[in-house]
């Protein structure tokens, strides 16, 4: 399914579908809408072809969504949430990979009865204490190449190849980089300051929503012990591992990953069966 752009206000975002139940999914720090969307059939498609309506948006910064300014956890739920109100669904799951699903966490501690069930993938609960000694290390080694003016379009293929499972398909790896060579290198640099400061560990026990904790078996940078122990602390969540897949889960393995989330989308806000 085609999907179609809406580039108004709040946030620039692909829609997919029609229905009532709205399924919002959020990017990375190195994606983009295009994350969830491919000509083999991406996210997107896949949910409208299942009877939802999907809505990817560019977070703050990318894509043709506009910046915010300072950029901060806070200010990129909010825009979430005006997009969430904006769209106007009776329900709706929000789907976070990386940065977006700690956007997500953000958005639940803040604005808890705007959702109705939540996916967690690749993600994690909090980037340890502010100004540590770890986080700045994360910083200066993200940081470096393009402090050498190396640039995204060259800095994205090694991170794409570091992120994703050894034995990935190389043509779903190029697609993961292209996607993230498209980033603007300011929103990059805002986006990683950003996440390295949050902590929404204490927040976990408040989830009330259906929720799902989805890893990669071979994810580096949200392990599936880091994974386990979040959904542990969320009660009644669900945790799921899929074997053999790194860290860039939907776009490197679109199979499994499309598997997990709808069966745990049909069994928690099931949709009105989809007649051709």
């Amino acid at each position: 399914m085609t999907p179609a752009l809406v580039t108004a206000a709040p946030l620039a975002h692909w829609r997919w579908g029609a229905g009532d139940t709205a399924v919002v999914m959020l990017h990375g720090v190195g994606g983009g809408r295009d994350a969830w969307s491919d000509a083999t059939g991406g996210t997107g498609g896949v949910l409208a072809d299942a009877g939802y309506l999907a809505v990817a948006p560019d977070l703050p910064g990318y894509g043709d969504s506009p910046t915010v300014t300072p950029y901060t956890m806070a200010a990129l739920a909010e825009a979430v949430v005006a997009l969430v109100e904006s769209v106007g669904a009776t329900r709706t799951v929000l789907v976070g990979h990386s940065m977006g699903g700690m956007v997500a966490q953000e958005v639940l501690a803040t604005r808890p009865g705007l959702v109705h069930a939540l996916v967690l993938s690749g993600t994690s609960p909090a980037f340890g204490k502010p100004d540590g000694d770890w986080q700045r290390r994360f910083l200066a080694e993200r940081l470096a190449p393009l402090d050498a003016g190396q640039g995204m379009a060259a800095l994205a293929p090694g991170l794409a190849r570091g992120m994703a499972a050894p034995d990935a398909d190389p043509q779903r790896i190029a697609r993961c980089a292209a996607v993230m060579a498209r980033v603007p290198e300011a929103t990059y640099r805002a986006a990683l300051h950003a996440i390295v400061g949050f902590d929404r560990r204490a927040d976990l026990p408040r989830i009330a929503v259906p929720t799902l904790c989805l890893a990669g078996e071979c994810d580096r940078n949200a392990s599936p012990a880091v994974m386990q122990r979040m959904a542990q602390a969320i009660p009644g969540a669900e945790y799921r591992c899929l074997p053999g897949v790194g860290h860039l889960a939907n776009m490197e393995a679109p199979a499994p990953f499309h598997a997990a989330l709808l069966d745990f989308l049909r069994r928690h806000v099931p949709v009105a069966a989809v007649h051709p």
